[in-house]
């Protein structure tokens, strides 16, 4: 019989120290007045602590009312040499003898710090995972991020369960190549063990059906974790990061997803495996988009990657000077003008019922618009419709209107059915904005690299 351990390392006045006291100790036979020495193992990264009569070290004492338990206070330049960084150990303790190991998260913590470094040091492409990968457009803008400070990144696999928005990426989208794994699946259902190859980064943009306002109103929900396919899919995303391990985490999501069970959950979860996690809200605006969306940034590095900041995420465009700058020639009568007489008439109708809905009507002199989303192929009142420049007609914009308006290249959508490509844009991220983010991880994965060739 033996007892398992799990504790911090400790520190006294400078060294470090790990300690060990009471019945677990006098259970095996382990009692105050025994001698021990200890045996380091730099190869193996252990220590043995052997109980022998002939022992350097002895076991000593602490009075608990009219008992004396045995205490180990181990202190010794071995403990540094042979964990180095680790913060904490497993220790399995027998009557004869203690064997004492980094603890399993350090050595994945360790782990995926020292892959990500070999990979950029021999100059190898880091392996991205991405999870709701939708029309990838995410992935794409952090990939060309990246590219702009010359950190090569490769697609390993990229999970979405609409198939319509896997094809569209998988024709349009340059990330793929021909080792990438296309995976038609929720999140739930994939076999994470069967993807073989560990990735450095994972990029996930969770579904935000159970987390925006209008989710939750649509859905009548009172939390966001109660949404019947998307409330649980953090559990998943968890189970990937567990599996695979990589270096850095970007999570995007809607700005209330910030005060979610879920994010505390991911918060808790990724802090306590060895994550430093960054947080941050990006309006299209401030980027250089004409959509004013805002987003939920999320950017995850696992301890030893340092320099990380928010504030280093800065715009890389300006921003058109009104609407006008991405609308097309559309001629006076095209079947995409429509009458607006019925919407008309249900705005004044809500404005006497004492609702909130308010149509959103411009012209294109307007130096931004409001967030478009995926359901804007059904010209819902309250999103932004263009007034025709003579009639008492509207439309929407088009895709590539949509997709310009989100800094999003226009060949990201191509082939698809308005309704579609609306879909793919709507599900999406301000492009320039999430491009920056990448740039700031790239340059942070730079900055560490430079600071290990100085040391060097």
């Amino acid at each position: 019989m033996s007892n398992v351990v799990y504790r911090k390392i400790g520190m006294h006045k400078g060294k470090k120290r790990i300690w060990f006291e009471g019945q677990k100790l006098s259970f095996h036979g382990i009692e105050p007045g025994m001698q021990y020495s200890l045996e380091p193992d730099s190869d193996t990264h252990q220590i043995k602590i052997i109980f022998k009569k002939d022992g350097d070290l002895t076991v000593s004492r602490r009075k608990n009312k009219d008992n004396y338990l045995p205490v180990m206070d181990v202190r010794s330049d071995d403990i540094q040499a042979v964990f180095g960084d680790a913060e904490r150990i497993r220790a399995v303790i027998h009557s004869d003898k203690i064997v004492i190991t980094i603890h399993h998260r350090d050595i994945a913590q360790k782990e995926r710090l020292d892959r990500i470094i070999n990979k950029l040091l021999s100059n190898e492409a880091l392996e991205v995972g991405s999870l709701a990968h939708g029309g990838g457009i995410l992935d794409h803008a952090l990939h060309t991020g990246f590219n702009m400070s010359d950190v090569k990144t490769r697609l390993n696999f990229a999970v979405e369960i609409e198939r319509k928005y896997l094809d569209s990426s998988q024709r349009n989208n340059p990330i793929w190549d021909k080792e990438s794994i296309a995976i038609e699946a929720p999140m739930q259902d994939v076999e994470i063990s069967k993807l073989t190859r560990k990735i450095e980064i994972l990029v996930a943009g969770l579904p935000c059906t159970g987390a925006s306002i209008s989710g939750k109103s649509k859905n009548k929900l009172s939390r966001a974790e109660e949404h019947e396919t998307a409330g649980g899919l953090f559990i998943a995303f968890l189970n990937f990061i567990t599996a695979l391990q990589p270096s850095i985490i970007v999570l995007e999501n809607v700005t209330e997803y910030q005060d979610t069970a879920s994010m505390t959950v991911i918060r808790h979860v990724l802090t306590e495996i060895g994550y430093v996690l960054h947080e941050t809200i990006l309006e299209g605006n401030e980027f250089g988009a004409l959509e004013s969306r805002k987003r939920l940034c999320v950017v995850g590095m696992t301890k030893g990657l340092e320099g990380f900041n928010v504030d280093n995420i800065i715009p890389l465009r300006e921003k058109e000077p009104c609407l006008n700058s991405v609308l097309e020639t559309i001629p006076d009568d095209s079947y995409r003008w429509k009458n607006k007489d019925s919407a008309k008439a249900k705005e004044i109708k809500d404005k006497k019922a004492g609702n909130g809905f308010r149509r959103n009507a411009v012209t294109g002199i307007e130096v931004k618009c409001k967030t478009i989303g995926a359901g804007y192929a059904r010209i819902r009142q309250t999103e932004t419709s263009l007034k025709h420049p003579s009639k008492e007609l509207e439309r929407i914009l088009t895709p590539r209107e949509h997709a310009k308006v989100k800094t999003i290249p226009v060949n990201l959508i191509d082939g698809l059915s308005d309704t579609v490509a609306h879909q793919v844009l709507g599900n999406s991220v301000i492009h320039c904005a999430f491009q920056a983010v990448g740039k700031a991880i790239g340059e942070t994965i730079n900055f560490n690299i430079n600071k290990l060739k100085i040391a060097a």
